[in-house]
């Protein structure tokens, strides 16, 4: 395998970690920003509601962090952080781009929806106080796909990331 092909599987690779963190950071900043408009107007009628709100507004920013780690594994697993830089192949390095392309899109989307799915909980709070714990459930749910992103995203950069998958068992 040449070095330009080799550092065309990293330079790949490094890409689909920074696809993973930027997408997911987008719309975590995305969705947060749909509960917060919600939730200003709850709160211009009803300051009393801001601790029971506050965890409404912040869950949509829980994939961006989702995103970061998805991007730290690439870097940590393939040794641009803290170890000895892997050899990756072109083939590899196209499949970690997709994963981190993968997981950026769904924390993305995923975000957002939270986002919406926040500001349907706090109109429900707003009219209905004590429903506060019935509410979360509405962007919980959604959470759910995020994690099942993220959980796929580790197995996958885990799993490409094994000697055998390399190809570069016994050499």
């Amino acid at each position: 395998m040449s070095p330009e092909w080799i550092e065309l599987g990293r330079g790949l690779c490094y890409g689909g970690a920074g696809l993973a963190f930027g997408l997911a950071g987008a719309g975590s900043a995305w969705g947060i920003a749909i509960a917060a408009h919600q939730c200003a107007g709850v709160l211009r009628e009803k300051p009393e509601l801001f601790g029971r709100l506050l965890v409404m507004l912040a869950l949509p920013g829980t994939q961006g962090f989702y995103g970061f780690i998805a991007a730290i594994l690439m870097m940590t697993q393939t040794g641009l952080i803290g170890g000895s830089v892997i050899k990756i192949t072109l083939g590899t390095g196209l499949a970690l781009f997709f994963v981190g392309l993968g997981c950026g899109l769904a924390q993305f989307i995923s975000a957002i929806k939270q986002g919406e799915a926040s500001a349907a909980g706090i109109s429900l709070i707003a009219r209905r106080p004590e429903a506060a714990g019935r509410a979360i459930l509405f962007p919980a749910f959604v959470e759910t796909y995020a994690v099942v992103a993220l959980l796929a995203t580790v197995l996958f950069i885990v799993f490409l990331t094994q000697p055998l998958a390399l190809g570069t068992l016994g050499k």
